[in-house]
């Protein structure tokens, strides 16, 4: 289950034909209630305060390899309060041993974007949702 707030991220017809498609439940909080899913709200705000905020990105190539260099020093260099002081890599070794080996990828477990780009003036019948 994936728990989100209404933002257009993630109410697009990619995100919502993924999760369809997919079999993921998608459950949304209610509008102006962010404490119903505070743990993304505070990492959100991190990541806005710490990298989104402070840098001017010009390509996608570029947000791709500042994105993975954060996300490499969050999850691998800084210890986090909450995990005993460990950082999440070293926390999550001693979680449940399945979940480890997903956690092991450099990469993630899902390195590949799920919707292709969009091109301007042009419509992308897969990704689009069809009602009714």
């Amino acid at each position: 289950m994936v728990v989100s707030d209404n933002g257009t991220e993630l109410t697009s017809n990619a995100i919502l034909t993924w999760a369809d498609q997919s079999r993921v439940a998608w459950h949304y909080i209610a509008p102006g209630k962010p404490t119903q899913n505070a743990f993304i709200e505070s990492f959100n705000g991190r990541l806005r305060d710490e990298l989104l905020n402070e840098t001017l990105f010009t390509s996608l190539g570029q947000a791709r390899v500042e994105l993975g260099h954060w996300r490499a020093d969050y999850n691998d260099t800084r210890p986090h309060s909450q995990l005993g002081w460990k950082t999440p890599s070293e926390f999550a070794f001693t979680c449940n041993p399945r979940r480890d080996l997903a956690l092991r990828y450099a990469d993630g477990s899902a390195p590949a974007p799920v919707a292709t780009t969009a091109r301007p003036g042009q419509s992308n019948s897969r990704s689009e949702l069809r009602t009714g």
